[in-house]
């Protein structure tokens, strides 16, 4: 059962967004004496098929297109007038048959009402109307979405239509503006990440109380999508649902199609779970490591509480301001600390850090913009070089935090024999190993703790609600409510 229930979606969230994005646009023209006309000019998404089948897939909208206009359906364009600010919706035309084989054909006031926008009209009448709406002279301007994700590689799709020739079109503006305009999150955008996390994080709940030793890895991926949609509404996960365990957790990305969560585990084995729901094209992100036989063992607790010490360090020391590469050296620092002490390592710390040892264990990065996609855009515009060191050099964003971004914060540890053994013959970093205690835990896998942090003012709120310390964790496993039930002055579980 659940608590919670998906909460209304206020299409005022996307009207918001294209004011955002055409303040920030008109402002950029603006400062460079350019005109103020044209249109922004994006596509939306299109259903596509099963290779050559006719099974449709299961229709996730374009995230850049979700973002301005919060449409559902494929197919559709979206534009918005620069010199008025009028949104204008283009529908595909629907053939008679759609009404037998898929519902009822809407009229266009249906999505005009729907999605709040000034004008509703068909694809095959885009030339018509923009040439109709634009009050400049000349070809009208279209500004097409068109640049790099730096977090794929990929490169956006510009909007293409047959005519598309009667216009100008710029391809250079557009990306960097509207990528920026995602960073920042307004106040409607934080109530449904919020919602996101909410869900999740009763989820990940239901898992760690419904695990026991014997099942099956997709087992647990199982139950948290369930939960998710049952009580959640998110039919859409944010991404490929991680259920790893034994050896599996120390596989950063585990959880696809070559190793499809598919091992079943045993007494013993620690489990590493990465899995966030999607709600209303909003991400959550989440990890909870946790040993599957509801105890900690001491060694298996030395390396949670080092993760543990480290996502709580950055969580008290992030506010605007700061420095994300230096939150990754001060997760990786208290990291490294605490394998000294617990005798896994020897030396001295400084030198570890100067050699880059962290990334030995830690080699992805401390964590990435969230919003629309859970690799949100933004992290590495135009200014802001990426790091090239290990370790550093696999974070998604090396900017400055400021208010109102949303940012995971996911330290890990991990043994992964790729890294381990070429550093253990390294001349430089083998000095750094205790032999005799590394090899106890050479099978231990991996832990990551994961949670989602939106900066404010002042600091950060973390948005995930999970056990974190082993004792809440264990007290869960054994039957325990969550949140702790608090009566009086004392906390039960």
């Amino acid at each position: 059962m659940s608590s919670l229930s998906p909460p209304p979606v206020p299409m005022e969230l996307h009207a918001v967004n294209r004011r955002k994005l055409f303040d920030s646009l008109r402002r950029h023209l603006s400062s460079t004496d350019r005109p103020l006309d044209g249109f922004v000019l994006l596509q939306g998404g299109e259903e596509k098929n099963r290779y050559c089948t006719d099974h449709a897939e299961l229709f996730r909208q374009e995230s850049y297109f979700a973002y301005l206009f919060g449409v559902r359906e494929p197919d559709f364009y979206g534009a918005i007038d620069i010199g008025s600010g009028k949104s204008i919706l283009f529908i595909p035309r629907l053939p008679d048959d759609y009404a037998v084989w898929l519902g009822e054909i809407k009229p266009l006031s249906h999505f005009k009402e729907t999605y709040m926008v000034d004008m509703v009209c068909y694809v095959d009448e885009i030339i018509q109307v923009l040439s109709e709406q634009f009050k400049g002279s000349g070809k009208p301007l279209l500004y097409l979405l068109h640049g790099l994700n730096t977090d794929s590689g990929n490169l956006s799709k510009p909007a293409s239509f047959e005519g598309i020739e009667k216009f100008e079109t710029d391809l250079t503006t557009l990306h960097p503006i509207l990528a920026e305009c995602r960073v920042i999150k307004s106040s409607l955008e934080l109530q449904l990440l919020q919602f996101a996390n909410d869900i999740s994080s009763e989820a990940h709940v239901e898992v760690m109380r419904k695990v026991t030793p014997g099942m099956k890895e997709y087992q647990m991926e199982s139950m948290f999508l369930h939960h998710t949609y049952m009580y959640g509404g998110c039919r859409h996960c944010s991404y490929t649902c991680i259920c790893a365990t034994g050896d599996n957790s120390a596989v950063l990305h585990y959880g696809h199609a070559a190793a499809p969560n598919d091992r079943t585990f045993e007494d013993g084995d620690l489990a590493l779970l990465d899995m966030g729901g999607e709600y209303h094209f909003y991400a959550s992100d989440i990890t909870c490591s946790f040993p599957v036989n509801g105890k900690f063992t001491s060694d298996q607790s030395l390396i949670y509480n080092a993760v543990l010490k480290a996502h709580n360090s950055v969580i008290s020391a992030m506010k605007p301001g700061v420095n994300w590469v230096d939150m990754h050296k001060l997760a990786e620092r208290i990291i490294l600390e605490s394998l000294k002490k617990g005798s896994i390592l020897t030396g001295d710390v400084e030198e570890m850090m100067l050699e880059r040892f962290g990334a030995v264990f830690m080699p992805h990065g401390l964590g990435h913009f969230m919003g629309i996609d859970t690799h949100d855009t933004g992290g590495y515009p135009l200014g802001v070089e990426r790091p090239k060191e290990p370790g550093l050099k696999s974070l998604r964003t090396a900017r400055d935090l400021l208010e109102g971004m949303v940012i995971t914060v996911e330290p890990g540890c991990y043994f992964i024999k790729a890294l381990l053994v070429p550093a253990m013959e390294n001349a430089k970093t083998s000095k750094f190993f205790n032999r005799e205690t590394i090899e106890r835990f050479k099978n231990i896998g991996g832990v990551r703790i994961e949670s989602d942090l939106v900066v404010t003012a002042n600091g950060c709120k973390n948005m995930t609600n999970v056990p974190r310390e082993t004792w809440e964790i264990e007290a869960v496993m054994a039957g325990g409510s969550w949140p702790p039930v608090t009566t009086g002055n004392n906390t039960t579980n």
